[in-house]
């Protein structure tokens, strides 16, 4: 499902991803069941593994099937950057989309998207530098150890 003021996944998404994925990094299981990561999280276990399908396909995670079947990470913790969920869910701003449905067809409407598309681009780079900087690692040492 996609949401068109927010690209294509929700900025939920990216949340639920991001504590998903602290999740399994801080107990550090062989595999977690999605119902499980959505009981921690208090979500839907239907959206939790649509969540956890794309980290999946981003390989960021494995799935096991069976009895002891669910999710565990793929690559380390400390190698996630939340760049990497950010760009998985390809989230754009809610800005970006609320200025652009105020430009009209008309010339200086026109003109004023390509003056806003430079704006927002930058502020596009601008959010991923900072994203960059944060790993799924420095955000689960962030947490109090009663958190999870």
């Amino acid at each position: 499902m996609t949401d068109k003021r927010t690209g294509n996944y929700s900025p939920k998404w990216f949340g639920l991803a991001v504590q998903a994925l602290i999740i399994l990094a801080k107990e550090n299981v062989q595999t977690c069941p999605s119902v499980e990561i959505a009981n921690n999280l208090q979500s839907e276990a239907t959206l939790m593994r649509r969540v956890l399908a794309v980290l999946a396909r981003e390989g960021i995670l494995e799935t096991r099937e069976g009895r002891d079947g669910g999710y565990r990470l793929k690559k380390a913790p400390e190698s996630i950057a939340l760049v990497d969920l950010y760009s998985a869910f390809q989230v754009s701003s809610p800005l970006f989309y609320g200025i652009e449905d105020s430009m009209g067809t008309h010339p200086f409407g026109v003109e004023m998207k390509e003056v806003f598309l430079d704006i927002t681009g930058e502020m596009d780079r601008s959010l991923r530098e900072v994203l960059r900087r944060y790993t799924i690692t420095e955000l689960a040492q962030k947490l109090h150890p009663k958190a999870l």
